[in-house]
């Protein structure tokens, strides 16, 4: 028997599809390394949504207007906030194994 996961219902949408679908271009092959440049450059480790969404590295990524992606994420209700926080982690899997050798501190759990 496969894990499956259980679907929750999204309460704020329109937040949360704009908020997943910055997320799906900040992981696109075309910015991930500039993504995880920016990071190494303020030394926030990878998995700390939180750290990302306080210094406004999606934004000035994606040319969002200051703290867009934060004042989404905190417009959405604590289970919505929660799947974003789990599609984040999920979208950090599919980062390629050369950049997570070449930023290997950003993906250091300590």
């Amino acid at each position: 028997m496969a894990f499956e996961q259980a679907t929750i219902k999204v309460e704020k949408a329109r937040e949360f599809g704009e908020l997943k679908a910055a997320l799906k271009q900040v992981f696109a092959s075309d910015r991930i390394t500039q993504y995880l440049k920016k990071l190494a450059s303020r030394s926030i480790r990878i998995r700390d949504f939180d750290a990302v969404l306080a210094n406004g590295i999606m934004d000035s990524l994606l040319g969002f207007e200051a703290w867009r992606a934060r004042n989404l994420y905190q417009a959405l209700t604590v289970s919505d906030q929660a799947q974003i926080r789990e599609f984040y982690l999920s979208q950090l899997e599919t980062v390629h194994q050369d950049l997570r050798l070449r930023f290997k501190k950003l993906f250091q759990y300590y």
